[in-house]
């Protein structure tokens, strides 16, 4: 019977590796990114990279474990919908109204530690955001938002008090 078991366990984690969710990189128009688009100091431009640029921009990088299933279908998931959220390799294309709204969720999450996600600070050593990281990320959006009012008019939004994920 325990023999039975573990086979159709076997047999079953083998068949679930045959349904792969498609890991995309779509290509970058570097004129239409975050840091084409914005002014960002370098100390922020390493935090964004480092700690979320693999699920809010075009560039994943997918590591080997993404291949396995059930971890692949999580992981495709996790990264479809940081880009639904904010792409920084889209930022361009957002509005002046999507962009103030977009900094001020990019804060809240930050700031209430609700980013980088923590089944992904789990996984990669270091992104992990520490009180100082998340007070410069919160400075810059704070004073792009003040950047993106004075070039277009259009004023800061207020938090949503859900961040990135409530939309």
């Amino acid at each position: 019977m325990r023999l039975r078991i573990i086979l159709i366990v076997v047999a079953v984690l083998l068949l679930i590796q045959l349904y792969r969710p498609a890991k995309t990189n779509p290509p970058v128009d570097n004129t239409k990114t975050i840091a084409a688009n914005t002014q960002i100091p370098p100390d922020v431009a390493h935090i964004l990279d480092h700690s979320c640029a693999d699920c809010h921009t075009n560039n994943t990088t997918w590591p080997k474990y993404s291949y396995v299933a059930p971890v692949s279908w999580l992981i495709v998931d996790d990264v479809n919908e940081g880009r639904r959220h904010v792409n920084f390799s889209e930022w361009a294309s957002y509005s002046p109204q999507k962009q103030q709204g977009k900094l001020s969720d990019i804060c809240d999450e930050v700031k209430d530690g609700g980013m980088p996600l923590r089944q992904y600070a789990w996984m990669h050593s270091g992104v992990a955001l520490d009180p100082q990281q998340r007070d410069a990320v919160c400075a810059w959006t704070r004073a792009e938002q003040v950047r993106v009012t004075e070039k277009t008019g259009v004023p800061a939004s207020q938090p949503r008090h859900g961040g990135m994920h409530a939309e």
